[in-house]
């Protein structure tokens, strides 16, 4: 067992080595074979040996995520490929049938085919969607190759049905494959029909992949049926130009069932782990587990079904809008449509394959279709709330319409972009996922953060994923996104900082434990500030900027209503992320919650600057540090670093590679000292005397402000009371139901306004909810104080952990990167021994 595990640790080692290098001369499948050790287990190990967070770069954390999500793409295809297979094919076709087209033979081809294509077509390999798709593509030109006698139904009627067309398997009777290919559409799509309706899927998306990416594959690959089937040599031999081009994972290997490639349930259920289930104020999903594959048709066909009434172009009501304006909109709008439509449809052909521009094109015209329906709502609900007609100001903004169209553009990509590991009902990063879309676009992520809010409450029938997505997407532009140079955020609040002097504030401290009600619209945020300081629109002070046109005089610039709410909302997503954070790690010095908060909010506020290309996190990390650092308490970054990788959406990168200067980037660590010290000294020094700085209010925390009308809401503590929405937020066509519809007989159901029925139902769930009062205040008390963390002993003795690393100038890097791991492995073994032979002693107290 040992020698087996110092084989894994120098299989680990040179990975990471090779990688930092660029000296890879394996694949990686290669590799797992020589330690024998599966993909999963692999992954998991590498997460150990980098309990030190400069052990492993952010070059390798890019690689093995990519990886990662690579296996999980083909994980969840081969399992649904084994599965689809099982429902074609007959398991003992009769007699007449050859050995040569036994089904192992068949799986093999289909599988290697897919391989090829997905390989040859996609760039963008974790896309789901696509490669599912392409899949449907092989099965469709297989089963036509294949005797009925081999198929069950509807397959073999389907089969049939094309032969007797005249659309007859040409390449068995060795003609050229050419001929079937150019036979007329419709006569050749019955068992793509079949296939796609099989599996939910859409079926013009389908022909769409067909036609655009998989005919000039097959044309390309030179593939030549014999006896039926393309030679499996021929294919398995491009398929290895392929696989040991790119050096990652051998996928036909799947095919044998190979343990490397074998999902090892409890180090990917490790690997998996969602830190979601430790934030109390997430609401638990109540959807049932489903395939990767099903829950992406599902996603797809509910934002289909929901934009089939819609139109691609603007609706009576939108025109009538146009026309009330004092500059008609109309042509603009139009021309602006198009002319982004060119530069998607060339940019998503970039990222995911040259023949997938077709497919870029479709999801475009949903997101235009998305775009519409929203901007409609819009407008409908501004001519409730202001009583006006003419939005001329607003529907010439260019700003606003390319914001509404990437977020309506963005709900589409994301929703195709279901990740293959995603089982949380959150989406997962993809190539295309978000912020894609803003470079596509040449889009602020300050501007288009402001139309986030307002496009959720003007779709109804958006999903509870979509509308987490969004949030997450809003989050994002907080934490960083729009702290990049030339963002607009800095010269918004320079404005600011010079309308009365450095007296005044982006968002006073005084509002901080002010509920986080608004009444402001995406109007709002797009015509704020007003251009001109002489001119205030006229209507009521909240949404007065959002009226067409005004005259009234005012003898200052106006604040900027987008500041303001931005940096409301910044303050309270940096409180809650550092309560996360404070009470993994100090819940046993309460105290210290309101400094570190007064010092994080005080340099959001007052040293803004230091957020210039870098992370919200970074700065709360910072200020815990500083304040245990003056305050005499022992907290180490590495344990502030281990603790905030357990958060949920974080990214190692952001205290891997931070900002020191002039495009040079570090630790954290080297940027507390060389950066945020340097700046903050004099205020981080007053927390030690007699006279700390006043209190910064602790920030109003209200629920998500989006409300999730299409899932029940869960009274907790555990009981299961659920608050429903009467109607479901979907009307599918025959019995397609929404999947957080809820009925169990066992459950009690309450409609407000109809009769109830007896009382003791009202008295059992007082009751239970009376229980779960007692429930959540017993947890409070037992949650208070968690545990606290081991100490990670990766210190070396004596030395400052500021100092970093020491080497000798002879080492080669090479030596240099074993060195280190091999002295994290050490040191990982030795605090295993310690923890085991002394429990209690081996805690911080």
């Amino acid at each position: 067992a040992y020698n087996k595990k110092k084989k894994e640790t120098w299989g680990v080692c040179i990975f990471i080595v090779a990688i930092d290098l660029d000296e890879v001369t394996f694949t990686f499948t290669e590799l797992l074979k020589s330690i024998s050790i599966s993909v999963c287990t692999f992954f998991q190990f590498l997460k150990e040996v980098d309990v030190n967070m400069d052990t492993v770069s952010t070059k390798v954390d890019s690689t093995v995520s990519r990886l990662k999500k690579k296996y999980d793409v083909l994980l969840a295809l081969y399992h649904k490929f084994e599965r689809t297979c099982g429902l074609i094919y007959l398991e003992q076709p009769s007699s007449e049938i050859s050995a040569e087209l036994s089904s192992v033979l068949v799986l093999k081809n289909y599988w290697i085919t897919f391989l090829l294509a997905k390989g040859r077509v996609l760039q963008v390999e974790d896309d789901l969607v696509i490669s599912f798709q392409l899949l449907l593509c092989v099965l469709d030109y297989f089963i036509k190759l294949s005797p009925p006698a081999m198929l069950k139904e509807p397959y073999k009627s389907a089969v049939t049905a094309v032969t007797v067309n005249g659309s007859a398997r040409t390449p068995r009777r060795g003609q050229n494959r050419n001929t079937r290919i150019s036979k007329p559409i419709d006569t050749d799509t019955k068992v793509i029909e079949v296939l796609c309706k099989e599996h939910d899927c859409n079926l013009d998306e389908v022909k769409n992949v067909y036609f655009t990416s998989f005919i000039p594959f097959l044309n390309s690959s030179g593939i030549v049926a014999s006896n039926g089937l393309p030679e499996v040599e021929v294919l398995s031999k491009q398929y290895d130009e392929l696989y040991l081009k790119i050096k990652d994972i051998d996928a036909r290997l799947f095919l044998d069932h190979d343990e490397t490639l074998q999902s090892d349930v409890i180090a990917c259920s490790q690997l998996e782990r969602t830190p979601l289930k430790n934030n109390p104020d997430e609401e638990i999903n109540l959807t049932l587990p489903q395939t990767p594959v099903r829950a992406a048709m599902n996603n797809i066909q509910q934002l289909i079904m929901i934009l089939n009434s819609a139109t691609d172009k603007p609706s009576d009501t939108l025109i009538m809008y146009f026309n009330n304006c004092t500059v008609n909109p109309k042509d603009s709008i139009l021309k602006r449509v198009e002319s982004l439509g060119h530069i998607f449809r060339k940019k998503f052909a970039e990222a995911v394959g040259q023949g997938c521009a077709e497919i870029g094109s479709q999801r475009y015209k949903l997101g235009v279709r998305l775009y519409y329906r929203v901007m409609e709502s819009m407008l409908k609900s501004e001519e409730e709330r202001l009583s006006v007609q003419n939005f001329s100001k607003l529907l010439n903004d260019n700003i606003f319409h390319t914001s509404l169209l990437a977020c309506a553009v963005e709900v589409v990509m994301a929703t195709y972009g279901r990740n293959a590991s995603q089982n949380d009902g959150t989406s997962a990063e993809t190539d295309l996922s978000f912020p894609w879309i803003l470079n596509v676009f040449d889009l602020k992520a300050f501007d288009f953060y402001k139309v986030i809010e307002s496009f959720i409450k003007a779709e109804p029938s958006l999903t509870r994923e979509m509308i987490k997505h969004l949030e997450r997407c809003e989050h994002r532009i907080m934490e960083s996104l729009a702290w990049q140079s030339g963002s607009p955020l800095f010269d918004l609040i320079k404005q600011s900082k010079e309308r009365e002097g450095q007296t005044d504030q982006p968002e006073p401290t005084s509002t901080l434990n002010v509920p986080l009600h608004h009444n402001h619209t995406a109007a709002d945020l797009y015509l704020s500030p007003v251009r001109s300081p002489k001119k205030k629109a006229s209507g009521p002070p909240p949404s007065a900027n959002s009226t067409p046109d005004g005259n009234s005089q005012t003898h200052k610039p106006q604040k900027s209503t987008s500041l303001s709410l931005f940096y409301k909302k910044v303050y309270l997503l940096a409180y809650l992320r550092l309560r996360t954070l404070f009470f993994r790690l100090l819940s046993e010095h309460p105290d210290l919650e309101p400094l570190i908060w007064t010092l994080f909010q005080h340099t959001l506020q007052n040293e803004y600057e230091l957020m210039r290309d870098r992370h919200l996190d970074q700065i709360m990390m910072c200020s815990m540090y500083g304040i245990c650092k003056v305050k005499n308490v022992d907290l180490r970054f590495k344990i502030i670093v281990s603790a905030y990788k357990e958060l949920p959406n974080t990214n190692q990168e952001t205290f891997k590679r931070v900002l020191i200067r002039d495009e040079q980037y570090d630790s954290i660590i080297v940027f507390y000292n060389l950066v945020f010290m340097q700046k903050l000294k004099t205020n981080i020094l007053q927390y030690a005397s007699n006279r700390p700085p006043t209190l910064s209010p602790i920030p109003h925390i209200p629920r998500s402000p989006y409300q999730f009308s299409n899932s029940p809401r869960r009274v907790p503590a555990g009981n299961n009371i659920y608050i429903s929405p009467l109607k479901s937020p979907y009307k599918f066509p025959d019995g397609f139901q929404s999947p957080t519809k809820m009925t169990p007989r066992s459950r009690i159901l309450v409609s407000i306004g109809e009769s109830f029925g007896t009382s003791e139902k009202f008295q059992k769930i007082n009751q239970m909810v009376c229980n779960s009062d007692c429930q959540l205040k017993r947890s409070a008390e037992v949650s208070a104080a968690p545990k606290p963390l081991k100490r990670l002993r990766f210190d070396i003795e004596g030395q400052d952990e500021a100092d970093g690393s020491k080497h000798l100038p002879q080492e080669s890097k090479f030596q240099q990167k074993l060195a280190e791991m091999t002295s994290t492995r050490t040191r990982m073994q030795k605090q295993k021994l310690n923890d085991g032979n002394d429990t209690s002693a081996s805690e911080e107290k």
